[in-house]
């Protein structure tokens, strides 16, 4: 097993070497997004937090997570590639940066800006299809995680989710574009071919600039009693779920995207409240290697297996719900 100390090395490499590394080409930091069909630069890579996200398929991670998902490895073997097969100085405690990469580099998430929005969260129908039909989810959680939504002016609608700290602190937010992949109505198809002379390609997640969405419904860790379970999940989606279930939860996309400070956050509620960990990972080899990534940082950390045909928690919430419904 990896030290801890080899293992922050290894975090601390810079992204874009590792990048140019397993064959990406990085120009004014972005590349081209090995994750999708992408014609466009939409993978970023971020000097300060020294990690990448698309803002298309919404991939993202620090060094390990790109040469995992890159080149097909797990996480130890990510781990052994970084260390012995990759030749690359550790960032230096101060780098000179242009001035333009300074200022988006640094610039911080604007929580003011937004922070009105949720406030008094309004749904569309759309955003009500998504949350009330397609997923089935309790109105209770969906008011609890201050969902809301919007629609802009190519006609798209899309589902905002906040990330708040534990002090209720707007930290982040994602826009989850609920057209994606659907065909989009012939009246938006003619608004956006007048306000564009390019073609509409909607992302299907958009996240602010300076957005930290790392550890997910943060504001449920309060509430736990001495000695309760903690589920942890991939995504919000399989959060709402797992919250409609009757089952505190977090969403955590990645272990490397997390912050020292939100480890030590679950590390700190197993000291002191006995919180137990437990993990229903996506039936998949990323689902299985997020949870031997998150099984290093969680003590005791159990594993969970969905049952056959379930690729996911969402998936089994919704077979447990309609199997109810018919009875």
């Amino acid at each position: 097993m990896l030290d801890r100390l080899t293992l922050q090395r290894l975090r601390d490499l810079p992204i874009e070497q590792v990048a140019e590394r397993v064959g990406l080409h990085v120009e004014r930091h972005k590349s081209l997004c090995p994750f999708h069909d992408d014609h466009r630069p939409s993978l970023t890579f971020h000097a300060r937090s020294n990690t990448f996200r698309c803002f298309s398929c919404g991939a993202q991670g620090g060094p390990i997570d790109l040469v995992m998902r890159r080149l097909g490895m797990s996480f130890p073997e990510a781990c052994r590639w970084l260390d012995g097969g990759v030749r690359i100085d550790p960032l230096p405690l101060s780098r000179p940066r242009p001035r333009e990469e300074e200022e988006e580099a640094y610039k911080p998430f604007d929580a003011a800006r937004y922070a009105r929005f949720f406030e008094h969260p309004w749904l569309s129908d759309p955003a009500r299809q998504f949350l009330f039909q397609e997923r089935r989810l309790d109105p209770r959680v969906v008011a609890w995680c201050r969902l809301t939504s919007w629609t802009d002016r190519h006609g798209t609608h899309w589902l905002q989710t906040p990330y708040y700290d534990t002090h209720m602190r707007l930290v982040g937010l994602q826009n989850r574009n609920l057209d994606y992949k659907k065909s989009a109505p012939a009246e938006a198809q003619t608004t956006a071919r007048a306000s564009s002379s390019e073609p509409m390609a909607q992302p299907r997640f958009r996240f602010p600039q300076g957005s930290r969405c790392g550890l997910y419904n943060q504001p449920v860790l309060l509430r736990l009693r001495p000695g309760e379970p903690l589920w942890i999940t991939e995504g919000c989606s399989d959060c709402w779920a797992m919250l409609s279930s009757g089952r505190k939860a977090v969403a955590i996309p990645s272990a490397t995207t997390l912050h020292d400070a939100e480890v030590r956050l679950l590390l700190d509620l197993h000291d002191r409240l006995s919180t137990p960990f437990h993990m229903y990972p996506d039936a998949d080899v990323p689902g299985e290697r997020l949870f031997l990534q998150l099984r290093d940082l969680l003590p005791g950390l159990t594993h969970h297996h969905l049952p056959p045909g379930c690729k996911d928690f969402s998936d089994y919430y919704l077979s447990i719900t309609k199997n109810k419904k018919s009875l």
